[in-house]
């Protein structure tokens, strides 16, 4: 198999493999974000094992058939808003010098993803968070969250690339 073909056989597979996901995930509730999250390894692998590029495609893909074919919009929607693109923006972060700069960029990737969630379901939010404080605390706590996230992320990112991936260099 020559390597153009390998590479786009790669890309679909991932791109399977997340929409699989994502269904999983619009089904069961209960764990969607995890589910969702769990998508975004498979973006990660294609970042890993082609390029930024198969990356970035997988994402595009994934998202329009969610979109078009999953009974529950959330997980696609989550999956378009943060947990989809993150992958390659991560990749793209880390190849920079310098731990504080890197984390600076990654907040506020995260946090401007949290912005934009503010801004399209503020009515489903301001229930919750009716007072500034609050959306001060959301932010803080977000951030709390995302840097355990990517922690772990990170842990994932290396057991693929230990164990899953260097089997299927060619």
């Amino acid at each position: 198999m020559n390597k153009k073909t390998r590479n786009m056989t790669l890309s679909a597979l991932f791109a399977a493999l997340t929409v699989i996901s994502l269904y999983i995930a619009s089904i069961w509730p209960t764990g969607q974000l995890g589910l969702v999250a769990v998508a975004s390894l498979f973006v990660a692998a294609a970042v890993i094992d082609i390029g930024i590029g198969s990356g970035v495609s997988v994402f595009i893909v994934s998202s329009v058939i969610g979109m078009l074919i999953l009974p529950n919009r959330m997980a696609p929607g989550l999956f378009i808003m943060f947990f989809g693109y993150y992958p390659v923006i991560k990749s793209l972060i880390e190849r920079l010098r310098g731990t504080a700069l890197q984390w600076i960029l990654k907040l506020a990737v995260f946090n401007g993803a949290l912005t934009v969630i503010w801004f399209l379901m503020r009515n489903v939010i301001i229930g919750f968070a009716g007072e500034i404080d609050n959306l001060l605390l959301i932010y803080i706590g977000g951030s709390v969250v995302f840097v355990i996230f990517d922690y772990g992320f990170t842990k994932l990112i290396w057991f693929y690339i230990n164990r899953v991936s260097k089997y299927n260099r060619v």
